[in-house]
């Protein structure tokens, strides 16, 4: 039987370049949290969401405790509340990865396993959690030093969302 594997959903974002919450953009029939939330059910056994705690969103958001905008809060807070050894960690503005690229990380993972466009989304073991909190805000210069695996994705998978005209339209 395969490993459990828990979806972290990150959400805290500021949007500030966005200009209004990235989290509830509109993809087709669905908002870019909704379309992330299904993408990590249909990869995961367990889904936990991490925000500020303040989003309004159609499921729960763990609240990451800290004021500042850094997705590595999310990231720490997420994988000490998973109840898995791995978990996969996706942004909400990364609206074209698919649950095959994100059980390839997760099958990949060392202590982590990212992508060749840098550390989210990824696959995180527990075992990363030290060097994740050592006060670093960077997520790729927290890994130096660990076992992290970098695993080739299709570009069109990447597609970081920063503006309204970056939403694919579907």
């Amino acid at each position: 039987m395969a490993d459990l594997l828990t979806g972290i959903l990150l959400v805290g974002g500021a949007s500030a370049r966005f200009g209004s919450p990235k989290a509830l953009a509109r993809v087709g029939e669905e908002t870019l949290a909704e379309r992330a939330w299904r993408i990590l059910g249909d990869a995961c056994d367990e889904r936990i969401a991490v925000g500020k705690g303040d989003e309004e969103l159609p499921f729960p958001v763990l609240a990451d405790g800290v004021e500042e905008h850094a997705a590595i809060h999310g990231l720490v807070a997420g994988l000490r509340a998973a109840p898995t050894e791995v978990s996969v960690v996706l942004p909400v503005d990364c609206p074209n990865m698919t649950a095959d690229a994100l059980r390839t990380l997760a099958a990949s993972c060392r202590d982590a396993a990212v992508t060749q466009t840098g550390p989210l989304p990824g696959a995180y073991r527990k075992s990363a959690l030290p060097a994740l909190t050592r006060g670093e805000l960077k997520i790729m210069r927290a890994l130096e030093g660990l076992d992290v695996a970098v695993v080739p994705l299709d570009d069109d998978l990447l597609l970081n969302v920063n503006a309204p005209s970056d939403v694919p339209v579907r």
